[in-house]
């Protein structure tokens, strides 16, 4: 059975949501075989992926919420692309998208069978502009 657009919108709110309050039922969302991809960690399979990316924040991220209410969807056929922003704390230090360099993303979801099967996450994972270096056009920038 395929989603309806609705459907799709509403399982990547949840997943947002899930995520966000650390829940391992998030993984309830995706296929047992799904594709994770997300910059620096890569591509993941299986739903237990996901987990093995939420580690490499192990001990440094101290929370991130989702701007549920200002999230953009567009569905097309069994794909939702999804941007937005967040905001967070990490080594504390506070980012907030729109506001700092970090917090902007993009994820695209594949659905099948009413399952996520694919999740791919765009987005910069320096999060609190530690990376000073590859700042190459100044300080002084809308975000």
């Amino acid at each position: 059975m395929s989603l309806n657009d609705q459907d799709k919108i509403a399982v990547a709110r949840e997943y947002f949501i899930r995520a966000d309050q650390g829940h391992a039922d998030v993984l309830d969302l995706f296929d047992e075989d799904a594709e994770i991809y997300f910059p620096k960690f890569g591509f993941g399979y299986g739903r237990q992926s996901l987990f093995e990316m939420v580690k490499g924040f192990e001990g440094v991220l101290n929370y991130i919420r989702h701007d549920y209410d200002n999230l953009i969807f567009i569905p097309s056929g069994d794909w939702l692309v999804v941007e937005g922003t967040s905001q967070g704390e990490m080594s504390g230090k506070f980012w907030a998208g729109g506001k700092t360099p970090g917090g902007r993303f993009c994820n695209v979801f594949k659905f099948r069978n009413e399952r996520i099967i694919s999740l791919h996450v765009y987005l910069d994972p320096d999060y609190t502009g530690d990376d000073k270096a590859r700042f190459r056009w100044g300080e002084n920038r809308r975000w």
